[in-house]
Order: C-alpha cells, then structure tokens, then sequence
C-alpha cells in the first residue's frame, strides 16, 4: 500500500482528525503507508526522533521500561491514538506480524493542529458565504500567522483595504519603498523581477497569498514587481498595522513548581487539549476546553480563580492563556508543555483519565457522570 491515506481513514485518527482538508493536502507526501515487517522494531526505549506514529493494520507489542507488555491491534480504539506519544520515548514498538504504520513529523502535525484549533471559530465567523472562504484558510496558513494571537488577526481584518482592481493592474513596483503588504482574495498575480530584456518570472501567486511583506520585515525596498493577471481583489494592510498586530503574544509562563504553589492557592488546571486525548490521561480535576471551544466555554469560569493552561507542547496552551488573559482572566501556560516534563513528572501530572470534570455557571467544578 504505497497511496495516501483517504479522508475518510484519516478522520479515525486523533488527533488528525482535528484537521481541515486543506491541512491535510500539506500533509500528503507524509500521509503514506510505511511497511513494518513482522520482528522489526518501529522505535526503542529512549527514542527522541519527533515523529507521530499510528498502527493501520498488523500487531504491535509494546513493553514499557518495568517490563510491563501490551499488544496493540491496529483497527482496535487504542490504535486510534499515536504510539507512546512523549519524548524520549517510554516504550519500545516491534512488529508481531507484518504490519503498516503511518509516520508523521511531529512539529508539522503540532503546528497545524494548533493554528486549526485557533483559528477555526474565525473562519467560520469570517465565512461570507460567497463561496470564496478558499483563499481564507489558505492566507491564515501563511507562517505570518503562525504565533499571531487570533483577537490580532480579527482586528486586523477591522483594518484590511479592500481594493477590487482590473487585469493589469501593477501593484508592487521592484524598488519602491515597502509602506504596506497585501493579501490576494481573488485572482491571480505574477511576480517578476528586472527589466526590459532581463526580467524574468519568479512566481505566480493565488488567493490566498500574501506579498509585499518582505520589504517591511527586511526595511528594504521592493524586490520584485506584482501584476494582476485578471480582474482581483486584494485586500491592503498597513506598515503600522503590520507590525502592531502581526507578532507573537508574551504570555506567562509556570514551571511545575510554581504551578503547585498555584494550585495550593486555588488555582485550577486547564487541559486545552481534544477531548479524546484528555481522557486518555490529564490532571487531578483538570478542565477540558478545547483550544477552539475555549472562546464559548470561557464564561464557565471563575474570574476570581487562576488557571494553569497546558497540553502537549506548549504552543496550544500558550495561545489558551493569551485568549483568557484578554479576557480578563489570570492565566498562565505550563512551560514547554507536559512533553517538556521528565517521565515520572509527566505521569505525575496525568494520572487521571476519563471523562474528567465539568465547569458549571456559577464557577463550580464537579466530576462528569
């Protein structure tokens, strides 16, 4: 089996299937079956390589450090899961039958999952139902974006120009100083460079691309010329608005000690990961809400309470505590995320699982039945 894996496979596996479409057209050349045959190791103990792991078909016997075994069948519900997901890896992986496994770099999959959970209330609350929130999504995946806070990237839409311009239309001139950047909702634009008999095509951009910005990270002129190949609409944003809002948030963050003097003081965990993923393994009398659904759930919590946000790397966790903190709350992220943590540390702070524990109106936690 040497093709990608289908949509419908996909939405099997957490958390992939936290994922868009177009995220996982990005993931395509990694959505391959890899072969593992039967007695041949997938990982050992120890294992720091950065890599997602599924089981799609075949056995699996996975022993942890104490010598303690389990036999994983793919199709089964644990398969649904990545294989011992933190690093260094706690367990060794090896193949009782022939088998087939999915590999994913796990910064890639990290990345997405987190600007999709992020961002996913603003695409639909941007949707116009024109049948054009294409170039959305796909402008929103530019690396600009990648640790912009969400209420930035909604202001910055207050202060987009919305510019309907013809075929023809030159809208970056190489050399011209850079006072501003644009993003294309509609059409399609080619960049070139030089003039007369020396100009030569370097790309051609569509909906959804931004351009012009590198002029205003670099302080430098215009290094290329953008043209409208047919009628479009590109949206302008500002040098000032560039940088104002187009940058990382600074967020608190705890290290596990002072997260515990916290919680000796009334603080609450956070757990900002899916649900699924939570009721494998989170913390005492931690809450679940989800990165995407923090914006609605939010006002189930105690303004008067603190809360300690975390999940696996720290990236999903880091844009939860910006979202309460500009909501009034006093919120921290754990540092690094639980996969930061030491083994014992980590199955420390994990050592419930299940449904957990629900948030009430009145700022009440009280355990789900």
């Amino acid at each position: 089996m040497n093709q990608a894996l289908s949509f419908e496979q996909l939405r099997s596996l957490t958390p992939l299937n936290a994922l868009s479409e177009p995220q996982w057209r990005l993931l395509r050349d990694q959505l391959v079956p890899q072969p593992l045959l039967a007695g041949q190791w997938l990982f050992r103990m120890g294992d720091q390589a950065p890599q997602t792991c599924f089981l799609l078909a075949g056995t699996l016997l996975l022993r942890d450090e104490a010598g303690r075994e389990e036999r994983l069948v793919a199709g089964s519900p644990a398969s649904c899961h990545p294989l011992s997901p933190a690093l260094p890896r706690r367990q060794e992986a090896r193949a009782l039958t022939d088998a087939s496994v999915l590999v994913i770099d796990g910064a890639t999959l990290d990345n997405l999952l987190t600007w999709r959970l992020a961002f996913q209330d603003l695409l639909l609350e941007l949707d116009e139902g024109d049948g054009e929130d294409g170039w959305l999504e796909a402008m929103l995946n530019n690396p600009l974006f990648g640790k912009v806070p969400v209420d930035n990237v909604r202001a910055m839409f207050e202060r987009l120009q919305v510019l309907e311009l013809p075929a023809g239309s030159v809208i970056l001139s190489e050399g011209e100083t850079g006072d501003c950047c644009y993003f294309l909702k509609r059409g399609r634009v080619e960049v070139m460079r030089g003039t007369g008999s020396g100009q030569q095509v370097l790309a051609e951009l569509e909906a959804g691309a931004c351009f012009g910005e590198e002029a205003l990270l670099a302080d430098a002129p215009r290094n290329a010329t953008v043209t409208l190949l047919e009628d479009g609409c590109v949206l302008r944003l500002d040098r000032g608005d560039f940088f104002a809002l187009l940058k990382a948030p600074v967020v608190a963050e705890v290290g596990l000690g002072e997260a515990a003097r916290l919680l000796a003081s009334g603080a609450q965990w956070l757990d900002v990961r899916l649900q699924e993923e939570y009721e494998r393994g989170h913390a005492l009398e931690a809450l679940n809400m989800p990165l995407h659904l923090l914006r609605l759930k939010s006002r189930l919590l105690d303004p008067a309470r603190a809360y300690l946000c975390y999940c696996d790397s720290g990236k999903r966790s880091a844009s939860a505590t910006f979202l309460l903190v500009q909501n009034g709350f006093r919120a921290y992220a754990l540092c690094g995320g639980v996969d930061a943590l030491p083994a014992v540390q980590r199955d420390a702070l994990l050592c419930d699982s299940g449904p957990g524990y629900l948030a009430r109106s009145d700022g009440r936690v009280e355990r789900s039945r």
